[in-house]
């Protein structure tokens, strides 16, 4: 196992290359940090998912046929492990139903050996892209959970009728309360929730009062 930059921060985008073959990872290795990218390759896909970094922003490369635990067993492992880093797939030997599997097991690209270099780094730049918001939309619903988790039982409740589409008099009506506390229990609701308008209050709360309700 080796890390082609090894003194690079780890906020940098991390891409771990697992390939039996040692020329393989080298090159292609030596190829990925030329965009600075941070890669660690590894030989053993058994010690690769035993000790690499679930918490890294990045990608992951595998080849599919490797001895003992292939690349399509390895990434249905990742996957049922709830591995959120996409993966990409390499092959010398593609066929239609080895590229069907992989998409079907949740690979984001399968490409051919000798695979292009500019195709594989702008693969490996968008997969890096893609992993990236999927990280921020999960700390946004993480937040947006913590956030909710604070309300009193009827700030939930006027949230609810918020996000229904309810005016104030609608919702003092509904939950017997004049207008006035209405408008009260709304702006505690907009500075618990971090929310600077309407609109956004909507957007980042809607599906997570229906969840709960």
């Amino acid at each position: 196992m080796n890390a082609t930059s090894g003194t690079a921060p780890n906020t940098t985008p991390l891409i771990h290359l697992v390939d039996d073959d040692e020329a393989v990872r080298d090159s292609l290795a030596l190829l990925i940090g030329t965009v600075g990218l941070r890669v660690r390759t590894w030989a053993d896909p058994l010690v690769f998912i035993g000790q690499f970094d679930r918490d890294a922003i990045g990608a992951i490369v595998l080849d599919v046929r490797m001895p003992g635990l292939g690349g399509l067993a390895l990434l249905d492992r990742l996957r049922a492990e709830g591995v959120d880093q996409p993966v990409v797939m390499l092959t010398g030997h593609g066929t239609v139903e080895l590229c069907r599997r992989a998409f079907k097991s949740g690979a984001a690209e399968f490409l051919e050996k000798p695979v292009d270099d500019e195709l594989l780094i702008e693969t490996l730049q968008q997969a890096v892209r893609s992993h990236v918001q999927t990280r921020q939309r999960h700390q946004a619903d993480r937040q947006a959970r913590e956030r909710y988790a604070q309300l009193s039982e009827r700030e939930r409740e006027v949230l609810g009728l918020i996000v229904a589409g309810l005016t104030n008099k609608e919702a003092g009506r509904a939950l017997s309360l004049s207008p006035r506390t209405v408008e009260t229990h709304r702006a505690n609701l907009f500075a618990k929730l971090g929310a600077e308008s309407l609109a956004t209050l909507i957007r980042q709360y809607a599906a997570l009062v229906d969840e709960q309700g």
